[in-house]
């Protein structure tokens, strides 16, 4: 049992982060408990600690809103964790998407759809281009663009609120990265996620890969979201510096081996 927790660690942690995450946003609507106030895109910790989401926020600039200092403050607050230590962990330790499309692949795995289809159909960037295209639509429209049809927020609305639309957001997610496309809303198409990839490029907590301990078994490019950033597997020594690494750990927790471990960057053990 105790060889279990420890294999799926990360896995529990990232788990019990989201919901409760989820709950606590519940909790302050339903029951007026003010640990975490607000939503994603802007909150309170405890009514005094602003949070807010940048990708969010350079929407509103984008549109033309004037934004007060909380605001700003918690932007930098944001910034500064995820820039420094961090990485791209919104989308694997607080995005709630992050249940559905890990749902999804496992029973891709399970029944071998990764198999036939093994060649992606898209590429990556998509969603730097969704990015790119939800800012220039808030300025000509005025409004954050992505935050009106954004199925992070349907969902995380419908959990807290009930569910109404948030339905709809999760099956067609779920089915998409099921038929369709392998990780393909969170690997492909959300432009939070391209954010966050962005800011997670200077992120001081890596994965880092042993040579001499890899056996090439490829069983954490199998379960990595984002198996590109892998690309030294059985060719050399060195630490995960893409900014699209979620730091998810599913990679370290499957890897028998040992060869693959979370450190600090340009950090060497002598």
């Amino acid at each position: 049992m105790n060889n279990l927790i420890f294999k799926h660690r990360f896995l529990i942690a990232r788990r019990i982060t989201q919901v409760t995450i989820m709950f606590l946003y519940f909790a302050a609507n339903a029951w007026g408990f003010n640990f975490l106030m607000g939503n994603l895109s802007s909150s309170k910790i405890l009514n005094t600690i602003p949070l807010s989401d940048p990708y969010a926020v350079l929407q509103m600039l984008a549109a033309g809103a004037v934004l007060s200092a909380d605001v700003l403050g918690g932007v930098f607050i944001i910034i500064l964790f995820y820039m420094f230590f961090g990485g791209r962990a919104f989308c694997s330790y607080v995005c709630p998407v992050n249940m559905i499309t890990d749902l999804s692949n496992y029973i891709r795995r399970k029944f071998g759809f990764n198999k036939i289809q093994k060649r992606q159909p898209a590429s990556r960037n998509i969603r730097y281009y969704v990015l790119a295209l939800s800012l220039i639509i808030s300025f000509i429209m005025g409004y954050a663009a992505f935050e009106f049809i954004s199925p992070v927020a349907m969902i995380q609305r419908g959990i807290i609120f009930g569910l109404g639309f948030g339905w709809a957001a999760i099956l067609i997610i779920f089915l998409f990265d099921l038929f369709v496309l392998k990780n393909g809303w969170c690997g492909h198409i959300c432009p939070i996620g391209g954010f966050y990839s962005l800011i997670g490029r200077f992120s001081f907590i890596r994965v880092h890969h042993n040579h001499e301990n890899c056996t090439a078994c490829m069983k954490c490019k199998e379960v990595c979201p984002e198996s590109q950033v892998l690309f030294m597997i059985t060719k050399d020594s060195l630490p995960v510096t893409s900014g699209e690494c979620t730091n998810c750990g599913r990679c370290v927790e499957v890897c028998d081996d040992e060869a693959l471990n979370f450190s600090i960057k340009n950090y060497k053990r002598k």
